[in-house]
C-alpha cells in the first residue's frame, strides 16, 4: 500500500514540474515577442529603449519653422498683430486720434484754406496731428516684445517677414486714422481742398498726403522701436523726435542758414508743403497786413486819423478783398504752387523716408541675437 502511495505522489510531482516548464516556456516566448528586432536597424539597444531627446524635437521644430516661407511667416505675424489690436487694447489708438484731430480741426478749421496765414497754421497743426499719431502707433510695438523676437529669431524667424507684417498692419491703422481726420474736418465745417491735381477727387489727393505723413512718422517710430532695447527708452526719445519735426518744418518758423537746410530731412516739411500746394496757397488772400492796419487805425497824425479814413473808404467802396489779394501776391512761394510736380515731389520724399526707415529697422533687428541683456 505504501509503495502505491509513493508512486502516485511521484506522478503528481512530475506532472507539476512538467506544467511549470510549459508555463516558463510560454512566458519566455511572450518576452521574445516584446523585444524589438534590432537586426534590421542601425539603432543600438540603448537608442531603442531611451526616449527621444527633447533637444532633437526642438531642432525639428526649428527646421519646420525655417522651412516656412517668408510670406507664410508674414501672414502668421500679421494675424498676431490683429489679435493684439483686439485683445491688447491697441484699438485705443483710433479714439485717441479722433480726439486729437477733432480738437485741432475745431481750432484751425475756420481759417484753413481760406487765407494764407490760416492755411500755414492749419496745415502745420494737421501735420503735427499726423506725426503724433504715427509716433504713437509703433513706438513700443517692437521693443516691448524684444525678448520674444530674440527667441523666435533663433528658432527660424525671418526678420523681413516680421517687419513686413508690421508694415501692412501699420498701413491699415494709418488709413483708418486718415479717414478719421478727414471725417472730423468735414464734421466741424473745416474747408478742404476744392481742386484735384493727381487723382479725380480732391479729398483723395488730400487723404494721400495725410496718409503718407502718418505712415512716414509711423515707420520712423518703428525704426526707433527696433533700435532701442526698452519701452522706457523709446518713450524718452519720442518727444525729442516730435520737437525736431515741429521746429524744422520749414514754414511755420523763420529759419535761416544751415537750419533751413535741415528742414529737408524732416517729414513735416514735405507734409506741410504738399498740403499748402493742394490748398492753393498762392491764390489765397493775405490778411495779416489788413489786421495790422486795423489795429493802428486810431493813430493820430496832424490831428487826424489817416488810417481810419483810408480803411473806411476801402470798405465803403468794396475794395477790401482786392487789397487782400494784392498783398497776398507779394507773399507767394514757388514751392506752394498748385502743380503736379510740387505735390508729387513731396509724395516721393515721404515714400523715400518710409522705405529708409523700414529698411533701417529691419537691418538693426537682424542683430537682435547680439543683445546681451
Amino acid at each position: 500500500m505504501k509503495s502505491g502511495k509513493h508512486k502516485n505522489k511521484r506522478r503528481r510531482n512530475v506532472k507539476a514540474q512538467n506544467k511549470n516548464v510549459v508555463n516558463n516556456k510560454a512566458l519566455e516566448a511572450e518576452d521574445v515577442k516584446t523585444v524589438p528586432d534590432l537586426s534590421d536597424t542601425d539603432e543600438t539597444p540603448e537608442a531603442a529603449v531611451m526616449p527621444a531627446d527633447p533637444g532633437s524635437r526642438q531642432d525639428g521644430s526649428r527646421d519646420t519653422l525655417r522651412r516656412n516661407g517668408r510670406i507664410y511667416q508674414a501672414f502668421v505675424y500679421f494675424g498676431k498683430l490683429l489679435r493684439m489690436f483686439v485683445f491688447h487694447n491697441d484699438w485705443k489708438m483710433l479714439p485717441m486720434a479722433a480726439i486729437i484731430a477733432g480738437v485741432v480741426a475745431a481750432v484751425v478749421g475756420p481759417s484753413l484754406f481760406k487765407t494764407m496765414e490760416g492755411t500755414v497754421t492749419g496745415t502745420f497743426a494737421l501735420s503735427c496731428v499726423c506725426i503724433w499719431n504715427g509716433f504713437f502707433n509703433s513706438i513700443q510695438s517692437v521693443c516691448r516684445e524684444r525678448d520674444i523676437i530674440k527667441r523666435e529669431h533663433r528658432s527660424g524667424l525671418h526678420i523681413s517677414s516680421y517687419i513686413l507684417a508690421h508694415m501692412v498692419y501699420q498701413a491699415l491703422l494709418c488709413i483708418a486714422q486718415t479717414a478719421i481726420i478727414i471725417s472730423l474736418c468735414r464734421l466741424v465745417g473745416a474747408k478742404l481742398p476744392s481742386r484735384a491735381c493727381i487723382t479725380l477727387w480732391p479729398v483723395v489727393d488730400f487723404g494721400i498726403t495725410i496718409f503718407l505723413t502718418t505712415y512716414a512718422a509711423d515707420m520712423m517710430a518703428l525704426m526707433v522701436s527696433c533700435l532701442v532695447r526698452s519701452t522706457t527708452t523709446a518713450m524718452t526719445l519720442m518727444p525729442f523726435l516730435l520737437i525736431f519735426q515741429l521746429v524744422f518744418s520749414g514754414s511755420y518758423f523763420d529759419l535761416q542758414g544751415p537750419a533751413l537746410k535741415v528742414t529737408d530731412l524732416t517729414i513735416s516739411k514735405w507734409s506741410l508743403t504738399a498740403m499748402c500746394c493742394q490748398g492753393e496757397y498762392n491764390e489765397l488772400p493775405m490778411v495779416s497786413l489788413w489786421n495790422s492796419l486795423v489795429k493802428l487805425k486810431d493813430v493820430e497824425y496832424a490831428g487826424r486819423k489817416p488810417l481810419q479814413t483810408i480803411l473806411s473808404d476801402m470798405e465803403e467802396k468794396g475794395s477790401k478783398e482786392e487789397f487782400l489779394k494784392i498783398t497776398g501776391g507779394y507773399n507767394k512761394k514757388s514751392e506752394y504752387e498748385f502743380t503736379m510736380e510740387n505735390i508729387m515731389g513731396c509724395w516721393e520724399k515721404l515714400l523715400i523716408y518710409i522705405f529708409i526707415f523700414a529698411l533701417a529697422g529691419m537691418v538693426s533687428l537682424e542683430y537682435v541675437d547680439r543683445d546681451k541683456r
